[in-house]
Parts: C-alpha cells; structure tokens; sequence
C-alpha cells in the first residue's frame, strides 16, 4: 500500500467512496480531511490526520475495515468508526497514525 498523506485525501474533498457491503453498494463522501495535533515521532513516515465521511443511509454501519473505491485513487482498506448521526445517515471517521 503506498503511503497514503493528508494531501493525498484532502484533493477529493466532496467526492464519493464506494464500499460494497451486504445492502450492496454504498457511497460514502469525504467532508473533512484535517490534521492531527500530534508530535511527530521517531519512525513515522506521516503526519497523522483524520478523514470524516458522510454516508446517507439509515444502515448504521459498524465500526471496522471497509474496502473503500475511487476511481482516482483505487481501493484502499480503511478502518471507519462512527462517530456521528447527521441527517440523513450517519458520520465516520478514519486516523492515520
């Protein structure tokens, strides 16, 4: 997996992600893509973020790994925890360490 940056994400603001799950495929959009206020420490390759995604259903999904398509970016394995209810559907968030 390449290393995947804040700038990387932050360039596909408003775009959708599809996560094919077992109510078929659903589009999740990047709202927000911010940096963290943590020390950089001795061996990361990164500085950390966080990514918050919009996703209208009322399914609310569990937290977990979700295989995640764009067509600019490919598919890429992110673990989402929810964090919020915002009508309609529900938000959830991604960190990178």
């Amino acid at each position: 997996m390449q290393d995947l940056t804040l700038q990387y994400f932050a360039e596909h603001l408003a775009k959708h992600f599809t996560v094919a799950t077992e109510h078929g495929d659903t589009a999740f959009t990047l709202v927000e893509a911010q940096p963290l206020r943590t020390p950089l420490l001795q061996g990361m390759t990164r500085s950390p973020f966080s990514l918050l995604f919009h996703n209208a259903s009322q399914v609310l999904f569990p937290q977990g790994i979700y295989r995640m398509g764009h067509p600019d970016i490919g598919e890429v394995e992110i673990f989402l925890v929810p964090v919020a209810r915002h009508e309609p559907g529900f938000v959830y968030q991604a960190v990178f360490n």
